[in-house]
């Protein structure tokens, strides 16, 4: 049986680094040390902390979709043949290698998986219906749901 990985102790101040760096990831280490603080020198000496502890796993820019003609978002339920654990492996190993598919989450109850991708147009998400998900190892079923509006979306964690 696998232990749970040791969650770090965090500070106060560790999570006012963290939620600057989530609302904004291209602060400075100067304007960060300013808003939490901190000297510039002992809160770089903290997010190198957070970072080699694996609190901040990595740093991205955040594409608006629309605005790289991509308006379409669609959450699809995906249900396998089976859950062997050659055709879980294989379908997880096709999903990673699929750039369109943004996320994809092994989930419990009814249903297998749920993924999200983005489309351009109603031809671009047959296209990706007929070309990509339908072909991807061992998919039995599929439902796909598609956004109308997003009334909240966000990557920041509640600390």
């Amino acid at each position: 049986m696998r232990s749970a990985p040791a969650v770090p102790q965090l500070d106060a101040i560790d999570l006012a680094i963290l939620h600057e760096l989530q609302a904004n990831g291209r602060l400075s280490n100067v304007e960060l040390a300013e808003r939490v603080h901190l000297s510039p020198s002992a809160c770089l000496r903290r997010v190198k902390q957070l970072e080699d502890s694996g609190v901040i796993a990595q740093y991205v820019a955040l594409l608006n979709p629309k605005a790289v003609g991509q308006p379409g978002t669609s959450f699809t339920i995906v249900n396998l043949e089976t859950l062997s654990a050659a055709q879980v492996e294989a379908f997880e190993r096709a999903v990673r290698d699929e750039p369109q598919i943004l996320d994809c989450f092994y989930v419990a109850g009814s249903n297998d998986y749920l993924i999200r991708f983005t489309y351009r147009d109603a031809e671009d998400l047959e296209r990706f219906h007929s070309q990509v998900l339908i072909r991807l190892p061992g998919v039995r079923r599929s439902n796909s749901m598609l956004v109308l509006r997003t009334v909240k979306r966000t990557t920041a964690l509640t600390l």
